[in-house]
């Protein structure tokens, strides 16, 4: 596996970086705050490009913020609604997005949208200011935030898309996208392959139509009539995305996402699942006949926290699941938890 180039450093710079660190009074992760500044030195021989230059510090100023931002409501789960920042508030669409936001913020998550009008100020409108985050993005004919979200703390404002796109995935729970144009989709197919990759957490993806609609029904078309026919994507991977035209039913279908499984992480070899509840042991037994084709190692098993969680103090008390998990087929990992949540 190719990796990121780390050269010795200069024992004297680190012992000068660390008093800088204890000059600002110390703080969060030390360690790493370090390597981001030993880093950030070498640029003065590595990168000669101002503008290559501007784009590494504005990146390290929006991501700090944001972070920031998100800090204080950590523990709050969050659905990032994506569309179309054209949809009127006459049309069907919008006031299904009002409707969906409503709902699941009454189901206790918060809101989060691009911050702009159409299905993004309809999220914001059915959450309410207080449930709701904006991530706002400067372009060229100043898109401006909507009334609702534009004098609230929770808006962050983005120079770069990628920063603003990383921060969704970041901190979203759950996805859902309206009808929208080429951002809705270039959203949703990031959201589809970082799942896919596993380079992001497995969660909820709604594709919501209007009711009758038929703008994610044709998508879906196009997906298994060339990309699965083709053998370009693998039949799992379709379980990566549900559609509907029905606001309580995307509610619904991320509500129980969480009604028994909580989160997971690597530890080692092993996808560690963290639960609510402990599946019995027979239960166990037939996850493992069931979802064989997936299990590389250890079998799935109840374990306890390992040492590497033990900086998670908020799921050290959770049951577990751990098994030696393929790293490809993340749309049957989906399943799994599926089923984990019928339990």
């Amino acid at each position: 596996m190719d990796k990121v180039e780390k050269t010795p450093v200069d024992p004297e710079l680190k012992r000068k970086v660390r008093e800088l660190i204890a000059f600002k009074g110390g703080g969060y992760n030390e360690d790493d705050v370090e390597d981001i500044l030993i880093n950030g030195l070498k640029l003065l021989t590595d990168v000669k490009d101002r503008g290559d230059i501007r784009v590494i510090r504005t990146t390290i100023r929006e991501l700090r913020y944001a972070f920031r931002s998100f800090a204080p409501y950590a523990d709050i789960r969050k659905v990032t609604i994506f569309g179309s920042a054209r949809t009127l508030p006459s049309k069907q669409e919008y006031q299904q997005a009002v409707d969906f936001a409503r709902k699941i913020a009454a189901a206790g998550y918060m809101v989060i949208t691009g911050a702009g009008p159409g299905i993004m100020q309809a999220g914001h409108e059915g959450a309410g200011t207080e449930k709701s985050f904006g991530a706002n993005i400067r372009l060229p004919w100043e898109q401006g935030a909507n009334p609702i979200i534009h004098q609230d703390k929770k808006l962050i404002t983005f120079k770069y898309f990628f920063t603003r796109k990383l921060t969704f995935v970041r901190h979203s729970d759950a996805f859902v996208l309206f009808p929208g144009g080429f951002g809705t989709l270039d959203e949703g197919y990031e959201a589809i392959t970082l799942m896919q990759t596993g380079k992001s957490r497995v969660m909820p993806l709604v594709l919501v139509d209007r009711p009758g609609g038929t703008y994610w029904k044709t998508w879906d078309k196009n997906i298994r009539e060339h990309l699965l026919r083709d053998q370009l994507i693998s039949p799992d991977d379709l379980h990566l995305y549900q559609i509907t035209d029905d606001a309580d039913q995307a509610v619904k279908w991320i509500t129980r996402f969480y009604r028994n499984y909580q989160s997971s992480r690597w530890v080692r070899d092993l996808l560690v699942i963290r639960l609510k509840h402990q599946p019995s042991p027979s239960a166990i037994e037939a996850l493992n006949e069931d979802f064989a084709d997936i299990i590389v190692g250890e079998k799935i098993h109840a374990t306890g926290p390992t040492h590497e969680e033990q900086e998670d103090h908020d799921v050290l008390h959770l049951p577990r699941l751990a098994f030696g998990f393929d790293r490809r087929h993340y749309g049957r990992l989906r399943q799994l938890i599926d089923t984990i949540n019928t339990l």
